[in-house]
């Protein structure tokens, strides 16, 4: 007897009957078009993730507007706004575009970098406290820099310095680890132990030399943005944009490698080459922002985890990472200049101070599985 069922699952059916699509999976809009060639085609969007992100694009831009308003002189939004395209008088126009904005960029910037590189470096890892800040990377790009600065024989600009730090740190943490791979505990504690190092060579040259010199080169081990080199800020800009885009390539991958190796592997994942790609991103993009901004190690904690709280579990937020860590950077500045003023206190102070505490609740409230 011939069956009058209908298999609503042929292709040959989908085509002479575009209405009968696949729905889109829970909590995801289907955008669907067809091409110039007349290919169907299709993206899912996920309805958290957009609203999470929309959110914090206008939380980061009102505390740009605030950032670009506050200070020493007093400018109102309406102000403000007009000033940033050249209209209005001539001291808001200076005031806004010579010395906030450029200051704003480089927050932004460096803020995002360090959230990226943390979000990335906490994936591979499978752990929250594994941050270039806390394994050390941020130290050791400090201590190239710093001799750079105090003239310890070397002249290279202490921008490149900080990225053959950065360098130096993730292959000494990565090669006490080899064999243990990167997760657990283990992984944390010899980038401890490294940044340590990296610390004390520091300080060991700044007690060597004159109070002038190492005056010059205390900004680089607190963290500011008083200071920033323009050339720094040019080529962070650059490796950001470079690194968005690498890591919306490895967005995938990074995804499966929060489960184990094996699992991964078998989900057709070559973990030693995306592992590798992960860390030297990470170590880059700190690299980049340390010199700009110095160690601000806590931005790359405090961004991802709020992207993570906010975001789902589904995917890596990458996107809300590196946004939470520009308004984190943004508003840690923007304190740092008016709380005390006319005193300004350097940027990574305000971070170690907000993420000491922020650092014991992670490790007070239960462990979230990457997995």
């Amino acid at each position: 007897m011939k069956s009058n069922a209908t298999d609503l699952s042929s292709p040959a059916l989908l085509t002479q009957h575009p209405a009968a699509e696949v729905a889109a999976p829970s909590g995801y809009w289907r955008v669907a078009w067809r091409s110039p060639r007349g290919n169907a085609c299709s993206v899912l969007i996920e309805r958290r993730g957009l609203t999470v992100n929309t959110g914090l694009c206008v939380a980061l831009l009102i505390a740009c507007v605030l950032y670009l308003g506050l200070g020493s002189m007093t400018l109102a939004p309406s102000t403000v706004v007009p000033a940033l395209f050249g209209r209005g008088e001539m001291i808001n126009v200076f005031t806004v575009q010579e010395l906030r904005l450029p200051r704003l960029t480089a927050a932004c910037l460096t803020g995002a970098a360090f959230a990226l590189a943390g979000v990335l470096m906490q994936t591979l890892a499978r752990n929250r406290l594994a941050t270039p800040g806390i394994i050390g990377i941020d130290n050791g790009a400090t201590a190239f820099a710093v001799a750079s600065v105090v003239g310890m024989g070397i002249s290279l600009a202490p921008s490149a310095m900080a990225l053959a730090g950065a360098a130096t740190a993730a292959a000494l943490t990565f090669g006490l680890v080899a064999g243990g791979g990167m997760q657990g505990y283990r992984f944390i504690v010899a980038g401890i132990g490294v940044g340590a190092v990296f610390g004390a060579v520091t300080q060991l040259m700044l007690a060597r030399v004159a109070i002038d010199t190492a005056n010059a080169a205390y900004p680089w081990t607190v963290g500011s943005l008083n200071a920033r080199p323009g050339d720094a800020v040019f080529w962070l800009a650059g490796g950001l944009i470079v690194g968005v885009v690498a890591a919306g390539v490895v967005a995938r991958p990074l995804s499966l490698m929060r489960f184990k190796d094996a699992t991964a592997c078998g989900l057709g994942i070559n973990v030693k080459a995306r592992r590798f790609q992960v860390l030297l991103l990470s170590v880059v993009l700190t690299a980049l922002a340390v010199a700009v901004a110095g160690p601000v190690g806590m931005v790359g904690l405090i961004g991802p985890e709020i992207a993570r709280s906010l975001a789902s579990s589904r995917q890596v937020p990458l996107v809300a990472s590196l946004l939470s860590g520009a308004l984190v950077m943004v508003l840690a500045d923007l304190a740092g200049r008016t709380l005390l003023a006319p005193i300004e206190i350097p940027v990574g102070i305000v971070t170690a101070v907000i993420g000491g505490p922020w650092l014991l609740w992670i490790l007070m409230r239960p462990q979230r599985s990457y997995a």
